[in-house]
Parts: structure tokens; sequence; C-alpha cells
């Protein structure tokens, strides 16, 4: 986690982390609710296809938790749902913004170095003219 907020993740970063956790909740909920909720949830498989519903808040609606249990089970992977379209959301725009705003730094630093190198060209110009000005001064006030 420090290392993401140290340095923005890139998208392929980002995207993993949260397939992985998505996949763990995915896999966590249908196990949960197999476990807990034999009557509606007869195999893991089925459990984990509800898990997989409601994680992506799809919601079809041709399995649903009706005990106390698999409500509670189902809010919590709701919540991770929700929060996950968020983070995907955030990292996503949060690494286009950093890549813009490096992309703008380097292109006034470009600008900078051009300004510069140009006002470099005229100074050595200007020298250059008072060189042969201070030349033809020194002829002109030579006897």
């Amino acid at each position: 986690m420090s290392r993401i907020l140290r340095e923005p993740p890139s998208v392929r970063t980002a995207a993993g982390v949260i397939v992985t956790a998505t996949a763990i909740v995915v896999v966590g909920g249908g196990l949960l609710m197999w476990v807990l909720d034999h009557d509606e949830y007869p195999n893991i498989w089925v459990g984990m296809w509800w898990a997989l519903q409601t994680v992506t808040t799809v919601g079809y609606g041709d399995v649903t938790p009706r005990n106390t249990s698999g409500r509670i089970i189902a809010s919590f992977v709701m919540l991770e749902g929700i929060a996950f379209l968020t983070i995907i959301i955030a990292a996503i725009t949060s690494t286009f913004v950093a890549r813009a705003a490096e992309e703008r730094e380097e292109a006034e630093e470009a600008g900078e170095e051009r300004a510069e190198q140009r006002i470099e060209a005229k100074l050595d110009e200007l020298t250059v003219r008072l060189d042969r000005l201070e030349t033809q001064l020194s002829r002109l006030n030579s006897p």
C-alpha cells in the first residue's frame, strides 16, 4: 500500500490488485454462502455464481439469500463490489491525471529550455557585436 501511495500505480497494477481482491471476495463469499445456507446454495458453485453477480453489481436475481446469515454476507459482498468499482475508477483516473501532469511538466521544462537557449543565443550575438564595436572604436581611437 505504501508503494502505491508513493507513486501512482499503472493501470495494469491497479487492475491486477482489483481482480485479485475481487476473486478473493467471490470465492470467500461463495464459500460462506454454501457453508452457512446449504438449502439455498446446494453446492459451492451456486454460491460463487451468486457472489460473482453480487460483487459485480449485476444481480440477476436467480439466486438470492433468504436467511439472515446470507443477507449479512450479501451486505458485505455488495459493499465490497461497490468499493471495488470505486477503486477501479479512482485508480484509472489518478493514473491518467498523474500522467497528464508529468507530460505537462515535461512540456513546460522543454519550453523553458528552448527559451534559455534563445536567450543564450541572443547574448552570444550581442557579445559578438560588442566585440566588433570595441574593435572598431579602438581602430578609430588609434593614431
